[in-house]
């Protein structure tokens, strides 16, 4: 990626010079399968005489004109730049240029469907790609109208950020789409999607009266499974509820959510043009975890458009401001606006979880990050900005009143509208609306990395009526912040028939190292005590011994599922942080799982009793409990109700687990019907998880993968057929899935993706040893030949973590220690790679005690 990368420094020193007005984009997709051609009119005002540089990446510049003066492109462009000198007050700039599409999913990708042959394109442009499209400032804080003009064949449909206009003939065959031009907004929020895609479409009318136009898109061949009736169902609640509450309309003309193949992230907030992965158009069975993710999805793009797309940060280090908002707005609005009422255990179970995890690794970061630039923000798109940002402005709701917290967000919206704003822009608002001093909150929220622990301190009379109850608060040495949170504290008693039901719940102000309760003194001690009741706050949370015995004992009791998933939650950190035994913890699942009723939580739990059997339970013991996980989940599996959820988990769970011989058995009757569940239909996405277990057992052939892969020649069949190949654990197939990584750069995206994880399948562990060497040899030329997003696919997927061993972590350390001038975003993946190994590791010995 040399030549690729802005600092922030560099942004806000052009910002002071430029400030762009209008961008005039005319496209031609007619020129093949390798390139485009492309002519950008670009009009803004600078500080006469000065010098700046605009972005593009293209694989020819053919001409560039300043203020009507040529400029010769082998003098003026070079890497992904175009020096422009001597500046007038008002500008035009003129630049044509051949750009090359992408199978990366990155700028213009292309795409070839395997089913019938046809084309599909569409543009990604967040964080820095819109600049492989068309030349730009390619900065957030330079808005400006977007008119695109597009050729491409007559047959197609095109979609921008604008509504579609009739096209015009250009010949038989081509046609041109002139769009009106857009509001300003900043560049990585355009958009193209072009191709033959199936659409249907509707309207609703906004709060201001406007009828906004609704379109969905999807591929030919995927039509069929896309119910777009239910996406404009979502769409209308969404709309309806974020319109009420951000007391602002809809700010565009038209809303299109288009599903496009190949997609690297759930979904894009384009504006007014969102595209989304196709993972959320079902040809088969999924779980209710995967049904309700693509509401939370559907909701959180729609939230984006005003929080991020209306009002945008200034610069990256502010991408929470877009990301925690849309977050936290779209689980409220699910559990509030749709039939997925139960958001908030989701939001736990799956988010916080994240949160948790990424807030522990070393390179964790304050929510208010330090972006310098550009592949500092590629590397933050993660369990901070997204899920710890989300999980605090929850807080902060609570904390303020969350009345007051949406009157502050109209405030907001009403004042920064088509604008650029920081942090505090927010925050002023919210201490208008609320009468809180927001300061200290923002200091030690906003400001500091880390995360908090508290544990309940807890003394019993002789009357069995509590004597003393206050909460303790820790923070790790690296990141001692103690914070203020808003915490509820929850009491728990079994009742005659087993069940464990609130019968007490307090709600306070926690903050300092201790925190006393006394309006709990003189109430009886109940069976399970927990903090953070309905999870306001955001800290891992310890339950006192009596509490964890009634838990491990009747988590199933807990007939509030939100409860249950800060049980389950509770007990996971004390396993990672070596305060349990992993080998206990598969024990609490394989009981307990049974009877859990949300489906996010058993997802999540299913992945964590797997990391926990194949890397944290102690090397003497794992073949023994991975054997024992696999069993229980086939025993779950068999008594689970027929057709339900947790059927279907608990199958592909056993399957993913399978460890001997006779599991491989067993997977292979199932998928060739020899066996079978009652309600359970072994569909084509079912049938490739069971082959890809069969592969990773040796129990079948690259002759049957190709088979399949006939039987269902799509781009989902090709991406499981290289998940299958890659796990077949032989050393032979694992050089050749390494090779079609490493040693050649045509894979597209999804096909690197797939590849990698079954790659290092945690079934073929024995085989990843000799590719710890290579793996480390490979990390400076990938990360300097290819783009971020494979690279990071590459030096995350292909990591050996199942090893999970000392002389992993040495090798690790080592390249480290020998490569501390690599790039800060490099280091950073390889030193969470790192982290993973080092907690294994940790855990290991605390379970071999």
């Amino acid at each position: 990626m040399p030549g690729e990368n802005l600092t922030r420094i560099e942004a806000q020193e052009r910002r002071a010079i430029v400030d762009t007005r209008e961008y005039r984009v005319e496209l031609d997709l007619t020129r093949g399968d390798e390139v485009f051609s492309s002519r950008t009119v670009v009009t803004f005002d600078a500080t006469e005489g000065a010098s700046t540089f605009i972005d593009l990446i293209a694989r020819t510049v053919r001409t560039v004109t300043l203020n009507g003066r040529s400029l010769d492109p082998a003098e003026v462009f070079a890497d992904s730049r175009i020096a422009l000198d001597d500046l007038e007050a008002a500008n035009e700039l003129v630049v044509e240029a051949d750009c090359e599409y992408t199978n990366t999913g990155e700028g213009l990708h292309r795409f070839v469907d395997p089913v019938d042959g046809e084309v599909y394109l569409y543009s990604q442009f967040e964080v820095p790609d819109s600049r492989r499209v068309y030349t730009v400032f390619e900065q957030p804080d330079l808005k400006a109208a977007f008119t695109f003009s597009v050729i491409a064949p007559a047959r197609w449909r095109v979609v921008s950020n604008s509504p579609t206009p009739e096209p015009v003939a250009v010949s038989d065959d081509v046609a041109r789409w002139d769009f009106p031009p857009t509001p300003r907004i900043s560049s990585y929020i355009t958009a193209l999607v072009a191709g033959p895609y199936e659409a249907t479409y509707s309207e609703l009318t906004s709060a201001d009266g406007r009828v906004i136009p609704l379109g969905v898109f999807a591929r030919k061949s995927l039509w069929q499974y896309l119910d777009a009736d239910y996406v404009f169902d979502k769409t209308r609640q969404g709309f309806a509820y974020f319109e009420e509450r951000f007391g602002f309309p809809y700010p565009f003309a038209k809303y299109d959510q288009l599903f496009v193949p190949e997609f690297n992230a759930g979904a894009m907030e384009n504006a007014g043009a969102v595209t989304f992965t196709e993972t959320y158009v079902f040809r088969s069975k999924v779980t209710d975890a995967v049904k309700e993710r693509r509401v939370v999805t559907i909701l959180h793009e729609l939230a984006h458009m005003w929080f991020g797309d209306l009002v945008t940060m200034k610069w990256w280090n502010d991408l929470w401001l877009n990301e925690s908002f849309a977050e936290w707005a779209s689980t409220i609005a699910t559990a509030e606006a749709t039939e997925w009422h139960a958001a908030w255990t989701t939001f736990n179970a799956m988010e916080k979880t994240w949160a948790y995890r990424q807030d522990q690794l070393p390179s964790t970061h304050p929510v208010v990050a330090e972006i310098n630039d550009l592949e500092d923000v590629q590397v933050n798109f993660d369990g901070i900005t997204y899920a710890k940002g989300g999980s605090v402005l929850k807080q902060l709701a609570a904390w303020v009143g969350i009345e007051q917290f949406f009157a502050g967000v109209a405030a907001y919206f009403q004042k920064h509208q088509w604008s650029n704003t920081e942090v505090g822009d927010l925050l002023t608002e919210l201490e208008v609306t609320s009468g809180r001093d927001l300061g200290d909150w923002a200091r030690k929220w906003l400001e500091t990395a880390g995360v908090n622990t508290l544990t309940p301190l807890i003394e019993e009379g002789s009357d069995g009526t509590i004597s003393r109850f206050a909460v303790v608060q820790t923070a790790p040495s690296d990141y001692p912040t103690i914070r203020p949170h808003r915490l509820g504290i929850g009491f728990y008693s079994l009742t005659g028939d087993g069940a464990l039901e609130r019968v007490h719940r307090v709600e306070l102000d926690v903050d300092g190292d201790r925190t006393e309760v006394a309006e709990l003194r003189g109430i009886r001690r109940p069976d399970l005590v927990l903090l953070n009741d309905d999870d306001l706050a955001y800290a891992k949370i310890r339950l006192d011994e009596r509490s964890l015995a009634t838990a491990i004992a009747h988590l199933g009791g807990i007939s509030d599922p939100l409860a249950r998933s800060l049980v389950w939650g509770a007990a996971w950190d004390q396993t990672r942080d070596a305060e349990a035994s992993a080998t206990d913890y598969l024990d609490l699942v394989l009981r307990n799982i049974g009877s859990e009723t949300e489906s996010t939580t058993v997802r999540t739990t299913l992945a964590q009793l797997q990391l926990a059997a194949n890397s944290y339970v102690a090397p003497a013991t794992r073949d023994e409990a991975r054997r024992r996980v696999a069993d229980g989940l086939w025993e779950l599996a068999q008594s689970a109700e027929a057709g339900s959820d947790s059927q279907l988990q608990f199958v592909t769970a056993f399957a993913s687990a399978a460890a001997t011989p006779a599991h491989a058995e067993t997977v292979k009757a199932l998928r060739d019907g020899s066996i079978t569940l009652e309600g359970l239909e072994i569909d084509t996405d079912l049938s490739w998880q069971l082959l890809v277990s069969l592969a990773a057992a040796g129990a079948a052939t690259e002759a049957d993968i190709e088979a399949a892969r006939a039987a269902d020649n799509t781009a989902k069949g090709g991406e499981f057929a290289a998940t299958a190949l890659a796990a077949l654990p032989s050393r032979e197939a694992k050089q050749k899935a390494w090779s079609s990584l490493i040693d050649s750069a045509d894979a597209p995206n999804t096909i690197v993706r797939a590849t990698a994880a079954g790659f290092t399948h945690p079934a073929t562990v024995d085989a990843l040893a000799d590719f710890v060497e290579p793996y480390f040899a490979m990390l400076l030329p990938i990360w300097e030949s290819r783009s971020y997003q494979i690279a990071q696919y590459l030096i995350v997927g292909l990591y050996p973590a199942a090893l999970a061993s000392k002389a992993l972590r040495d090798a690790t350390r080592q390249w480290l220690s020998q490569n501390a001038d690599a790039a800060p975003a490099l280091r950073r993946l390889v030193g969470e790679n790192l982290a993973g190994v080092e907690r294994a590791l940790s855990v290991q010995e605390r379970d071999a005690r």
